[in-house]
């Protein structure tokens, strides 16, 4: 059976480089996109053609094949979450909704089956707080903050993704991603324009020199992430699914606050050094949720197969074997800025 020809757009970005490497595994033929220059020769040692695009620029398409294309994944754009300032809105536009409109026309003029494209989780932050599981087709919304000119573009670039299912007939698969868990060697993002550790990052260093940890607020409040490899998993079976699509939440029914903490300790503690857990509920803390995934299990034949601590021993792993340093670099790239 001759193999299926596969795009990923924004192959050089946390969830894209997994992706290409994933998808290559299963024997799809994939080219790997980025916006990068140079992938320092990652892709080509792992089999896989790579093309500098601007997605924001409709010429930069044409190094691309053209024809024959079973599926797009769009997982390019950029992230407020790596962005210093949010003063130019523009950036979002440009990036997200002008990016995704031209990957769209470039998946309709290829004659590709399907798209797959991911969402904003903060589009219903609305929601957060309980533990109530939130539904897959919730109404989407604007948030306040730093976020909102974001999910503003991701909402945009969804209706497009919409219309282009509705008029044209390219099945749509888009995933509202709550955390996906995996090891990148920086440990940093912006909030509010401020550069921060990534909390569970900091605790993991903590936990790894024996220190204490410290959980703040309801240790039993529930927090929505879900493994690379559940993840993965989704959009393996994104590809092979037999219907047309919809928004699917990406997640594993959750896991309690108070126990990661615990698990972050078992697996990272050195020999003959143990964290104490120390617990201030009355500090403040990031408010809990959990997605439903009954649709995504229905209707994707989703199995979530990691629980939190099997998180924690893949990423261990990881970090020791740098599979994407070539790409991504080390940690003391990050650290010494």
């Amino acid at each position: 059976m001759e193999k299926k020809n596969v795009v990923v757009f924004g192959a050089t970005g946390h969830l894209g480089a997994p992706i290409a490497l994933h998808l290559k595994a299963l024997g799809y033929n994939v080219y790997a996109v980025g916006h990068r220059k140079n992938d320092n020769g990652f892709f080509a040692d792992n089999d896989i053609p790579y093309f500098s695009v601007d997605i924001s620029s409709k010429d930069d398409f044409e190094q691309l094949p053209q024809a024959n294309i079973y599926a797009v994944v769009h997982f390019a754009g950029v992230l407020p979450s790596y962005m210093k300032s949010f003063d130019d809105a523009s950036l979002f536009v440009n990036s997200v909704i002008m990016g995704t409109l031209n990957v769209l026309e470039y998946a309709r003029k290829t004659g590709a089956d399907r798209f797959v494209f991911p969402q904003s989780l903060f589009d219903v932050s609305y929601l957060f707080g309980t533990k109530v599981p939130i539904p897959a087709d919730s109404q989407r919304k604007v948030p306040a903050g730093d976020h909102a000119c974001y999910v503003i573009a991701k909402n945009a670039a969804v209706d497009l993704v919409e219309h282009y299912y509705n008029y044209y007939g390219i099945k749509r698969f888009i995933l509202r991603l709550s955390r996906v868990y995996m090891y990148h060697p920086n440990p940093y993002i912006y909030r509010d324009g401020e550069k921060r550790m990534v909390a569970d990052r900091d605790w993991i260093y903590k936990a790894m020199r024996g220190e204490d940890l410290e959980v703040w607020g309801d240790p039993n409040k529930i927090i929505e992430t879900c493994s690379l490899k559940d993840f993965l998993q989704i959009v393996e079976k994104t590809l092979t699914a037999q219907v047309d699509g919809g928004i699917y939440n990406i997640g594993s029914g959750g896991s309690i606050f108070g126990e990661r903490m615990k698990a972050i300790a078992e697996v990272f503690n050195p020999e003959g050094k143990k964290s104490k857990i120390l617990y201030y509920p009355e500090k403040p803390s990031t408010r809990q949720f959990v997605l439903d995934i009954q649709k995504t299990v229905a209707e994707l034949g989703y199995e979530p197969k990691c629980l939190w601590k099997d998180y924690l021993i893949d990423f261990k792993k990881e970090m020791k074997a740098q599979r994407f340093a070539k790409l991504w670099g080390y940690e003391e790239d990050y650290l010494k800025e």
